[in-house]
């Protein structure tokens, strides 16, 4: 089979591949569609321990079953492998579970027309849903994942309050999206690329701009700030702009720098949340948001096939990807 092999540092090669060894439990799956992820772009600048080249990256993505009962349906991957027995997989927090695996970090993802993955990570899907709006799943559950989390939490209505997004990758318009869909009464959205941040004004989610220019919300403007960057610098933004009593929900993986006020937030009894993934319920919602428009039309989605997938990795490698999201296609 063909696949995209993360081979070194800034190095992808497009090349063959032997056809995925399907073990008990699991199913073979072709892929349709699958999106470039943050930490796919992590591994690729050689940050990553846990991603060891050669290495089929991927774990954004949609394709069809080969194998076992669920054999010709279309269908979401959870790349998320857990043990499904300890409590959080039994409790619905199975993105807590000690034993998690992910699928493109130390077994073959889904850069490649085929994988091999457990039946049970399966989610049913529209058959007649896109593949490309399906391959959004996965980032899509991230960012409701955050909100919902928050929500818990909030001492006021989303529609009542003020959030700030940091990041205008997937991840970040997702959420502003999601804050959009649920009302929330003002929106802004923070990043320092200058094509990302048209293509999230061209959203029409709220405010958007430049961390690093001059026009700067004021602090402590914000009942919620969701770092879907998560640097020491957006840390440090954070802990600036969320208001006295507000929530900092943190997504983002970029570093583990110093950044935060602890002094701040204990003073002011901000509570910062951290955030990772999803659970399966998380997933389905997402697919149910996707599938219905409820967050637009999704043509900001960048669409290219897994062959030009070096370069893509390049164009965003050199901030010359306006799209939050490019999704390959094999």
């Amino acid at each position: 089979m063909k696949a995209l092999v993360y081979t070194d540092t800034l190095e992808l090669q497009y090349r063959d591949e032997a056809e995925p060894e399907i073990a008990d439990g699991e199913v073979l799956v072709e892929i349709e569609a699958v999106g470039i992820c943050g930490s796919d772009m992590h591994a690729y600048h050689g940050l990553d321990s846990r991603r060891v080249p050669p290495l089929i990256l991927g774990h954004e993505a949609v394709g069809i079953v080969q194998s076992g009962a669920k054999q010709g349906q279309r269908v979401v991957l959870n790349p998320l492998i857990t043990c499904g027995h300890c409590d959080h997989c039994q409790g619905g927090r199975s993105n807590l579970c000690a034993e998690r695996e992910l699928i493109g970090m130390r077994r073959a993802g889904a850069f490649a027309e085929y994988i091999s993955i457990p039946q049970r990570n399966l989610l049913d899907m529209p058959q007649d849903m896109d593949p490309v709006a399906a391959s959004l799943t996965e980032p899509a559950a991230t960012s409701l994942h955050a909100i919902y989390l928050a929500e818990k939490i909030m001492h006021r209505p989303l529609s009542e309050c003020s959030a700030l997004v940091l990041g205008g990758g997937s991840i970040g318009v997702f959420a502003a999206l999601m804050l959009k869909h649920k009302g929330c009464r003002s929106i802004s959205l923070a990043d320092t690329n200058a094509l990302r941040r048209q293509t999230a004004q061209d959203l029409g989610c709220g405010r958007v701009y430049d961390p690093l220019g001059d026009d700067l919300p004021d602090p402590a403007s914000f009942d919620l700030v969701i770092d879907a960057v998560g640097s020491g610098r957006t840390r440090a933004a954070s802990s600036e702009l969320v208001k006295a009593g507000g929530i900092i929900s943190h997504v983002g993986l970029q570093d583990n720098e110093l950044g935060l006020d602890t002094r701040r937030i204990t003073l002011e009894e901000i509570t910062f949340l951290g955030n990772y993934t999803y659970s399966v319920i998380d997933l389905r919602a997402a697919i149910d948001l996707l599938y219905s428009g409820a967050l637009g039309s999704l043509d900001w989605v960048d669409i290219r096939s897994l062959s030009e997938g070096a370069a893509a990795f390049k164009d965003i490698h050199e901030h010359q990807a306006a799209s939050p999201k490019i999704v390959l296609k094999p």
